[in-house]
């Protein structure tokens, strides 16, 4: 009976590569900084509940998945932070618009400009924010 002497070393020369891999595939940054998505938003979040918050004084679910991560980029879990009012990045998950993922930014972060409690929530408009024209 032949027995398949090669297995081993494939599979001792996969778990080596297997490191280079995945540290290929991550971005090079400086020391200290956080890269955020280009969908991550800014806001005060208050969290109420195991299952509620509010995000710029709206009312939020938070998504099943939830991630926090603090300063670190540690994870955090929500009940650790009820009723403390936090600065924050966050992401909202488009089907549900449930609070998916956040992150607690350090005061440095918090002063960078992003798009976010400051931007327009709504797509009304009035009469009266409209400009005026001389007749």
């Amino acid at each position: 009976m032949q027995r398949c002497t090669y297995l081993p070393a494939m599979a001792l020369t996969a778990t080596l590569a297997l490191p280079l891999f995945s540290h290929a595939q991550q971005a090079p940054t400086p020391a200290g900084q956080r890269n955020f998505p280009d969908a991550a938003l800014r806001g005060q979040l208050t969290i109420a509940s195991s299952a509620e918050a509010r995000l710029n004084n709206a009312n939020v679910r938070l998504a099943p998945g939830l991630r926090i991560f603090n300063t670190s980029n540690a994870l955090v879990f929500a009940h650790t932070l009820i009723n403390q009012p936090v600065t924050v990045n966050y992401v909202l998950e488009p089907s549900t618009g449930m609070l998916h993922t956040v992150w607690l930014l350090t005061e440095g972060e918090a002063r960078q400009p992003r798009k976010g409690s400051d931007a327009v929530q709504t797509n009304i408009r009035f009469e009266s924010d409209t400009p005026k024209t001389a007749r």
